[in-house]
């Protein structure tokens, strides 16, 4: 497959590239945008999460638990990155294990039962 649409262009552009994507529902195209930017800068929290986003609604449900396990290893207090970890999670049917991270991204939001 012919990428060099996808890798053309400074970081900026290839971002704002990704983003229109992923807002016009492209989520594959964003997702093949995303991945050599996030190799080419891994510290930043934009673009994994929006990565995890788009493999999470093409149904690369293990690529967007793999990108946000990432995220929230650096970051535990990662709200977002949280809660699309525990949804990837029920989607994939682990109903357990995703709880947890529901539980606390729940909490992160503030979002707290009346006891």
């Amino acid at each position: 497959m012919d990428t060099t649409y996808y890798d053309h262009g400074t970081a900026a552009e290839r971002w704002e590239r990704a983003r229109r994507f992923f807002e016009a529902k492209d989520y594959a195209a964003a997702a093949r945008t995303l991945g050599a930017l996030v190799e080419e800068v891994p510290g930043q929290t934009g673009p994994r999460l929006l990565l995890a986003r788009a493999y999470y609604h093409s149904a690369q449900l293990r690529r967007a638990e793999a990108e946000l396990r990432v995220i929230v290893e650096r970051d535990p207090v990662e709200h977002y990155a949280r809660l699309m970890l525990g949804r990837t999670l029920e989607r994939q049917g682990r109903h357990e294990e995703a709880e947890s991270h529901l539980r606390i991204a729940s909490a992160l939001a503030g979002d707290f039962e009346e006891l």
